[in-house]
């Protein structure tokens, strides 16, 4: 029987122990280079701001004119707003005001969705930038930098302009930029028309009180728009309310403004309602970017 000393023993022990490591990190049962998921980066925000307290009493003043007579109990009740139910506040929350006065009722409202991706490989703003983008369609408008492809951005034909019509409501028109905004599109909508915009109504054509049709708006969050929707057919009243939409990061915002005289025979000022419901927009947006 062979003899094998201690120590020669020992050693043999260790370089096994050493081999075996060694094979085990760089055999076939180790799982490096295994495919890494990487996931999205979060949205900017993780809340909400309180809906009601969003827009200052100054603004609400200015935005609903007669409330400033009412007594103090009553104005405080109208500025307080309405808030929207909802359950979960970290997710959507709106607030409704509305004052009456001897010649018109104006309301307004604020809406705010924080949209948030459960898919990893999505990103909080690329999901809310869909959700932006519905209802971007659902106003008969299109936006070449969220839903239409590279080669579009900077300008649409005819074909173009067309086509988003054809698939609109006819409430609103795809103006090939900004600029073109002023001076109205080629085809007549209930907002606009050719040779200077008009609200649509009968014996306003030369008035103040045109408004400019339903648009992409540009410098507001990552992308935005204006819906102005005049007075319907059949309709007892010249109801005329403006919506202004707007994404900023994983939050979409809406503000609605709308006016309702108190006698059919007198027109909303369609220009002052989309300036006015810009303008909050613009203060919401900057609010949240804060």
């Amino acid at each position: 029987m062979a003899y094998v000393p201690g120590v020669a023993l020992l050693a043999a022990l260790v370089v096994g122990c050493s081999a075996g490591a060694d094979g085990n990190a760089n055999g076939t049962d180790s799982k490096a280079g295994s495919p890494t998921v990487t996931p999205a980066p979060p949205g900017k925000y993780l809340t909400l701001p309180a809906p009601c307290r969003a827009v200052p009493r100054s603004t609400l003043k200015d935005l609903l004119p007669g409330a400033a007579e009412l007594p103090a109990d009553q104005q405080d009740k109208v500025f307080r707003g309405s808030a929207a139910v909802t359950y979960d506040t970290d997710r959507k929350v709106g607030c409704s005001w509305k004052s009456d006065a001897p010649n018109a009722t104006r309301s307004l409202s604020v809406d705010f969705e924080r949209v948030v991706s459960y898919d990893p490989a999505v990103s909080d703003d690329d999901r809310a930038d869909t959700v932006y983008a519905k209802k971007e369609k659902a106003a008969g408008l299109s936006s070449s930098a969220t839903t239409g492809p590279p080669a579009e951005k900077g300008g649409k034909g005819e074909e173009s302009e067309t086509s988003e019509t054809s698939e609109g409501s006819g409430k609103a028109e795809d103006p090939a930029d900004t600029d073109a905004d002023a001076t109205g599109s080629a085809e007549p909508s209930p907002t606009g028309s050719s040779g200077g915009s008009t609200d649509g109504t009968p014996g306003s054509s030369s008035s103040p009180e045109e408004a400019l049709p339903s648009r992409i708006l540009d410098n507001l969050g990552d992308a935005a728009f204006l819906q102005d929707l005049p007075k319907q057919a059949g309709s007892p009243a010249q109801h005329h309310t403006v919506s202004v939409v707007f994404r900023t990061s994983n939050v979409v915002v809406t503000v609605r403004y709308a006016e309702q005289p108190a006698l059919i025979t007198q027109v909303p000022d369609g220009r002052e309602l989309q300036e006015k419901a810009q303008a909050l927009a613009r203060k919401l947006a900057e609010a949240l970017s804060e």
